[in-house]
């Protein structure tokens, strides 16, 4: 019975005819609905251009007022980067009002997906929160020379932006690092001060003369123009290695000489070193064959 009374009214449904005059509204309501719709899109991609250069003025305008008051290079990426994702969240908002859709409750839906979001981009806010603290404590700012100690990444800080903080190493090499690392991990400035202490390790073999050997690199520290001669320079036996005694040599540069003195003072001591007959030994093995009589 039952199986009979749903075919029935299932074939009254199909056999059930359609008022011509709801499809003729229909039809006659397209175009409008179809032109208002195409219309939005414009509005929409307007809103969207006209707004993305009112940001970019708006942006410049707040970047040149930072300047000009003398603010750190750090705080003008980081307040930058964070006005200009503001700015377009607005935009996105006015768009989505067009469209119809209530503010309220999509702002509502935003924050009920903004916990869960939240929630699975638990990185992301601490690096949100790492590059707020990088801004407020100044660990380091732009332009210094930094050493991140947990996997030794080092280089110039070019930018510091909302989540990440990028490096320019000595080869142009650009190192991307999250800021929540750099907030809770240690690392080293170089350029904290102007001086910077070059250390610098060189072997050479016992039968050579050891006096003879530190008064060739006294000698050379004095000679070299880019060494701080009023500041502590200190030649000393620094390890009784395996197959060489290992020379310490201390001194003290400008941070923007570091690279180039180190490279000029280990070339100098290798000429050096070869003229006055001071031996730099070379890993070897030796091999004794005994023959079988």
């Amino acid at each position: 019975m039952l199986i009979q009374t749903l075919g029935v009214e299932l074939e009254d449904v199909i056999n059930q005819e359609i008022e011509p005059g709801l499809i003729e509204e229909t039809l006659k309501k397209l175009p409008e609905q179809m032109l208002t719709f195409g219309l939005k899109v414009v509005l929409a991609i307007l809103i969207f251009v006209i707004g993305g250069r009112l940001i970019g003025v708006i942006r410049k305008i707040i970047r040149k007022s930072l300047t000009r008051a003398g603010s750190d290079a750090g705080v003008i990426q980081f307040l930058d980067s964070f006005i200009k994702i503001t700015l377009y969240i607005v935009i996105v908002f006015l768009i989505a009002g067009g469209f119809g859709v209530d503010a309220t409750s999509a702002a509502a839906v935003l924050g009920s997906a903004g916990v869960a979001i939240g929630l699975a981009l638990q990185g992301s806010l601490s690096n949100l929160a790492g590059g707020i603290l990088i801004l407020i404590l100044k660990p380091f700012r732009v332009g210094d020379y930094i050493i991140e100690d947990n996997k030794k990444n080092e280089g110039t800080v070019s930018e510091i932006q909302i989540f990440y903080t990028k490096l320019i190493t000595p080869d142009d090499k650009v190192i991307v690092l999250p800021n929540g690392a750099l907030a809770n991990n240690s690392l080293t400035n170089v350029t904290t001060t102007d001086n910077r202490r070059l250390d610098l390790t060189v072997g050479i073999s016992y039968s050579s003369d050891l006096q003879r050997a530190k008064q060739i690199l006294a000698s050379i520290l004095d000679e070299e123009a880019s060494v701080i001669q009023t500041l502590d320079q200190n030649i000393f036996v620094d390890e009784l290695g395996s197959s060489a005694v290992m020379l310490g040599i201390r001194c003290y540069v400008k941070n923007e000489d570091y690279l180039a003195t180190k490279w000029h003072i280990l070339e100098t001591i290798k000429y050096m070193f070869e003229e006055n007959d001071i031996q730099i030994p070379y890993q070897k093995l030796d091999v004794n064959l005994i023959s079988e009589q």
